[in-house]
């Protein structure tokens, strides 16, 4: 038994009412029936200095639950495991206590009998079970940092290949398309030699179609089917596009959600104008790729929730029922549209005239 590591279940009963002195150890066989003399037994069954009364205790309100006598957290989580162990310390606490990993004790002595920091035990007097360290929280202050997100149903998270010409050009099968939780559009599974991959899918593409991944540019525009991919300069004018890259080989970060889709305005100097879905210009070069088509699931904004359970199916957390007023932002207002955002860095006019 690790003495100190968890407090054993006939010892709790002290911890009410007073301060007990520590039990006598137990008995070596190799030492006779006398046992152990205090000093030796003390080193080979050290115990925490909060139970030797060497500190005052906390009120009775403020001590932790497992003082109080209920059970304590199991050793294998953060703090008994890393507070407790001989080389990490005592800077592991747990989580309901602040500072040392034993209020009002010192730490453990260097190679104690309380275990090491890859030892724990899941109930009084268990050891070598496996020990199972808890992350830490992503928010240390404890305050919600984003309103409205929260639960929900567990999801898998499937890598998608945003990125159509990451392996060499050719074409591509696809195997099948389903649904994915993670995203608002529908993924398609696609086979291309001896590899598989997940892609956004585009809106009429079905299983057992052929597309297409190529980066040349030719002079004559491509007629390009649903579902291929393209640079921006190999596109006729007009075409529907979605998947758009901003910079060459960086993947797809435009015109991803489900439904949605842009348009390939013009072309200027080995440069392209798409507008975006939500009217906004963009200039990128002509050499980023696109996927032609629109994107699947168009119904999606058509679904109808329901029910407020559903929502919360979904992740999403109610808002406060309190009333608001509404100020001036509430109202319609027509906005002219943003200038054109160019991911283009073209030489200056002055610094070329000035050479």
């Amino acid at each position: 038994m690790a003495w100190g590591v968890c407090i054993p279940v006939r010892y709790r009963p002290y911890l009410r009412g007073g301060i007990a002195p520590w039990p006598t150890p137990p008995r070596s066989p190799a030492h006779g029936a006398a046992g152990l003399p205090p000093a030796a037994a003390q080193a080979l069954f050290p115990c925490p200095g909060w139970l030797r009364g060497q500190a005052p205790r906390q009120p009775y309100g403020t001590r932790p639950g497992w003082e109080r006598g209920r059970s304590p957290r199991p050793c294998g989580q953060r703090g008994f495991a890393q507070g407790l162990g001989g080389a990490a310390g005592h800077h592991g606490a747990p989580r309901n206590v602040s500072g040392p990993c034993w209020p009002g004790g010192p730490a453990p002595a260097q190679g104690g009998s309380l275990g090491t920091a890859g030892s724990g035990c899941r109930r009084a007097g268990a050891e070598g079970t496996p020990t199972r360290v808890e992350p830490p929280p992503p928010n240390p202050t404890g305050r919600i940092r984003v309103r409205g997100i929260g639960g929900g149903h567990k999801r898998r998270y499937r890598m998608i290949d945003f990125q159509r010409l990451r392996y060499e050009e050719g074409t591509e099968k696809v195997i099948g398309v389903r649904y994915d939780p993670c995203r608002s559009a529908d993924i398609a599974l696609v086979a291309g030699g001896n590899r598989k991959r997940w892609i956004i899918a585009t809106e009429n593409m079905q299983p057992g179609d052929i597309i297409k991944n190529s980066s040349r540019i030719s002079r004559m525009a491509v007629s390009a089917n649903e579902g291929d991919a393209y640079p921006l300069g190999a596109l006729p004018v007009g075409t529907l596009i979605c998947n758009l890259e901003s910079h060459p080989g960086k993947g797809a970060q435009y015109i991803r959600a489900a439904g949605t889709c842009g348009v390939l305005l013009r072309k200027v100097n080995g440069t392209a104008i798409v507008q975006l879905p939500s009217k906004r210009q963009i200039q990128v070069l002509e050499t980023c790729v696109a996927t032609v088509g629109r994107v699947s699931n168009v119904d999606h904004n058509k679904r109808v929730i329901g029910k407020a359970g559903r929502n919360r199916w979904l992740g999403k957390r109610p808002h406060t029922g309190l009333w608001h007023r509404k100020g001036g932002w509430a109202g319609r207002k027509i906005r002219p549209l943003p200038p054109l955002k160019s991911y283009v860095h073209l030489p200056r006019v002055a610094s070329t005239l000035g050479q």
